[in-house]
């Protein structure tokens, strides 16, 4: 049985957010709808109808998208949409085109004085790029790379911050045709060679060094040591680090033959040309990487034209970018939300990048950056707006009077957590939580301007994005827990994954349990409203005496306690021999009482969930084990205290803190 444990779904649930109608008038999806109607396509006047419309004819919404947003296609497609198959959807077939020449096109919000990036550094460093600025560099790192060999198909893979040269280098790669890869410098040597030697890179982009915390991390010698694991390198181009502290080193040249400089390399081929390589429209434009905790990270390939149009629309008509905006998600370059932020460039936005660590020097410093720099689309996650409530940050919800929007992402963020940000941002700022995937590399649960926003929920499926809660047997549900489905196809889902060609890794990871239907691999409640509510993995449920529940829903219990700093829920039924424990493992804050606290989590989560959800067991460790992207391991804990070995339970290296994993080794050694 499946059950939604969360709410009483009869009561509808307290509304924090309601659009103005003014704002909503002035909004790009009004002006959409306002287009479409101008043309005869559809009559849609509130956004439950567009969206029906949008999966009901996909082809004609994602060819209506095109238009509307003029999407530069140097050969023209025979149809928008030729076979709706999953796997095997063809959009745009004939088709070519180049997503860097729609984030750098002129245009509104593009003239050469507009700016273009706006990059800030943990050290106070301030970097301002206007158009003509990035133009020109984009032009010379691309001579440059030609002039290493790089062409249409080859891979570039780059180990940086989230730095201008990055979103530089980006565009130059893609300008080619040729395929962009990312990892983050906070990545071991191990996890960044386990992705990119699968895609055996042409160029190596790397920094020899990062600032996090207020601290300067070295990283030279993993640079050396992914170097040595990949022989078919023709250069790696050595990026400066944005650390400005007198006493460390501002770049790190390596040993070794085929050694550029990035300030050598810009200089030689400046005034270069700048042009862009037609491709077909599912040409790789990036790889992706799954988490890599069971196995090697798979490389998930996106290509030029969906991420394109995925990306226009996500963030011209769910956020409401546009010219004159300043766009800011906490990224880095490890995660898809820096590739999604990058293409605040396509709406003509002006792009807001940020290195170094969220809660330096205090937790405010995210909030004081937005006040600062006028951001108008604020992102972040969820775990980081928890850290904000458990710290008491507070905020002057009218210091930043250009701030409409905040985007939260990365986990379910919590009933506390909406409130926190109403609270202190004020009734004018809409809570975006966002929910999607690497895979697709957007989010298809989220906001839109002219819908409420419910306590606790995801105001609704993007438009074009199919969403369904499925049963057991494939059947829709509405206000039960389910898997989170996409019943049609959407452009941006991956064209490949890398080394599969005959396309069987995707079957297995997509379509294998209902086929021709997306399986996300998420408990969804699709509500009566049309709202959503995310709870967890399903591979991570809570399966007690017959009634599942997503571990989102114990997480917003537990870790509402002010003494819990963070936590992990595992169930073991079914890997044990009799019917198994509920597992809670909890970081507790110093000096607190561990035995008042679980004494309280017993009550609470029996009067608010229920009383086969009450743990069996509450154990205190000293860290949660965490990928690097920052998602819980539930999973691979789980099969450790099955007995798995822990070498093939998870891997280290696609871990942010593998010491975390001692703890739960030893538990199950006893």
């Amino acid at each position: 049985m499946l059950t939604a444990m969360s709410a009483d779904l009869d009561v509808e649930p307290e509304v924090v957010w309601q659009p103005d109608p003014s704002r909503v008038s002035r909004s790009r999806i009004s002006a959409f709808r306002d287009w479409l109607r101008a043309r005869g396509i559809v009559e849609a006047h509130d956004y439950d109808t567009l969206w029906r419309w949008s999966v009901d004819d996909p082809g004609a919404f994602w060819a209506a998208v095109a238009r509307y947003f003029d999407v530069t296609f140097h050969d023209q497609p025979t149809a928008a949409l030729a076979e709706a198959s999953m796997p095997g959807a063809q959009w745009f077939p004939g088709a070519t085109l180049n997503f860097a020449e729609h984030a750098l096109r002129p245009g509104a919000g593009k003239d050469d004085a507009d700016e273009a990036v706006v990059f800030r550094a943990e050290s106070g460093v301030r970097v301002v790029l206007t158009y003509a600025d990035l133009r020109r560099r984009v032009a010379a790192v691309r001579a440059g790379l030609v002039e290493l060999g790089v062409g249409r198909g080859d891979r570039v893979a780059a180990f940086v911050g989230n730095t201008p040269q990055a979103l530089i280098a980006l565009l130059a790669t893609a300008s080619l045709g040729a395929v962009w890869s990312s990892c983050s410098p906070d990545f071991g040597a191990r996890a960044v060679a386990d992705r990119f030697t699968q895609i055996e890179p042409k160029v190596l982009i790397a920094t020899g060094g990062y600032s996090y915390g207020g601290r300067y991390f070295d990283v030279s010698a993993t640079v050396d040591a992914v170097r040595e694991q990949l022989p078919g390198l023709a250069a790696t181009i050595m990026v400066p680090s944005a650390a400005t502290d007198d006493s460390q080193p501002d770049d790190h040249v390596l040993p070794g033959e085929g050694l550029v400089h990035w300030d050598d390399l810009l200089a030689r081929h400046d005034g270069a040309a700048l042009a862009f390589e037609p491709v077909p429209f599912d040409h790789p434009l990036w790889v992706l990487y799954s988490s890599g905790t069971t196995g090697l990270p798979k490389g998930i390939v996106h290509g030029h034209g969906g991420i394109t149009l995925e990306h226009l629309k996500s963030l011209a008509l769910h956020f409401d970018a546009g010219p004159g905006d300043r766009l800011f998600w906490f990224t880095t370059t490890g995660w898809m939300m820096w590739n999604f932020l990058v293409s605040g460039l396509l709406a003509g936005s002006t792009v807001v990048l940020y290195d170094g660590s969220p809660a330096h020097p205090g937790l405010d410093a995210l909030w004081q950056l937005a006040a600062d720099e006028n951001v108008a689309v604020f992102g972040t996650s969820a775990p980081f707006v928890q850290a904000c409530l458990k710290g008491s940050v507070s905020l002057d919800a009218w210091s930043r009077p250009k701030l409409r929007t905040v985007g939260s992402t990365g986990a379910p963020l919590s009933a506390d957590g909406f409130r926190w940000l109403g609270r202190n941002l004020g009734p004018q700022v809409q809570i975006a939580s966002f929910s999607g995937g690497t895979d697709l590399c957007t989010g298809f649960l989220g906001p839109a301007p002219d819908v409420p926003v419910w306590l606790g929920e995801l105001s609704r499926p993007a438009l074009g994005a199919a969403v369904a809660s499925f049963d057991e047997s494939g059947r829709p549900v509405v206000d039960e827990v389910g898997e989170l489905v996409l019943t049609r196809p959407m452009p941006s889902m991956p064209v490949s994954l890398w080394n599969d060609p005959d396309g069987a890794k995707m079957r297995e990871a997509y379509f294998a349990d209902f086929p021709g239907v997306w399986r996300h691999g998420d408990w969804v409640t699709v509500t009566s409203r049309g709202s959503a509510v995310i709870h967890g993995r399903s591979d991570s449920t809570l399966n007690r005496g017959g009634v599942r529940m997503g571990t989102a829903e114990f997480y917003r219990v537990v870790e509402a306690h002010p003494g819990v700093l963070d936590s992990l829920v595992i169930d073991t039924s079914g890997i044990a021999a009799d019917d198994g424990e509920l597992l809670c493992f909890l970081v507790v804050a110093d000096g607190v009482d561990v035995t008042g606290i679980v004494a309280e989590l017993r009550t609470a989560l029996r009067s608010q969930l229920s009383p086969r959800h009450v743990p069996d067991r509450f154990v205190t460790v000293d860290d949660i084990p965490r990928t690097l992207n920052g998602k819980k391991c539930e999973v691979p804990v789980k099969k450790i205290l099955a007995g798995a070995d822990p070498g093939t339970a998870v891997s280290r290296e696609a871990l942010a803190n593998p010491d975390s994993l001692e703890a739960f080794i030893r538990m199950a050694a006893r």
